[in-house]
């Protein structure tokens, strides 16, 4: 239980929502949220990553370090695999979405963490994630 609450502690404190910055985004909010969650635990890319986040969030250096704080799990863990749930819109206007889903970590000796996720995405050129909250 210790992993799931040190995966999801430093979302929220680097990514806060203020204002959207340029770029391309996503055609759908869960598009978004599906490219953020593949650059961050999959790719393990904060350059992919950052594209995907608005510019309140690009703080490239904190999301290095979240990049990171993902490796250090690989690294700790026997074959660990990263997955989430399919992302669900809970609430959506114009601009705005909360995505939830629940990204699991498995490990070839039969370890399993989760963690629920809880994502503001915003609109502007596209759909970009703006906010995780982990709980």
């Amino acid at each position: 239980m210790t992993l799931v609450l040190c995966l999801g502690g430093g979302f929220a404190a680097f990514l806060a929502v203020r204002s959207v910055g340029d770029g391309v985004g996503t055609e759908e909010p869960q598009a978004a949220v599906e490219g953020f969650l593949t650059a961050v635990y999959q790719d393990r890319d904060a350059a992919q990553a950052s594209r995907l986040v608005c510019s309140a969030a690009q703080d490239q250096d904190k999301i290095s370090a979240k990049v990171a704080e993902v490796e250090k799990y690989a690294a700790d863990y026997k074959k660990p695999h990263f997955r989430w749930s399919p992302p669900t819109v809970d609430d959506e206007t114009e601009d705005r979405a909360i995505v939830t889903t629940t990204v699991t970590m498995t490990t070839a000796d039969e370890k399993v963490a989760e963690l629920p996720l809880r994502l503001t995405v915003v609109k502007t050129t596209g759909w970009r994630v703006c906010e995780v909250a982990g709980g």
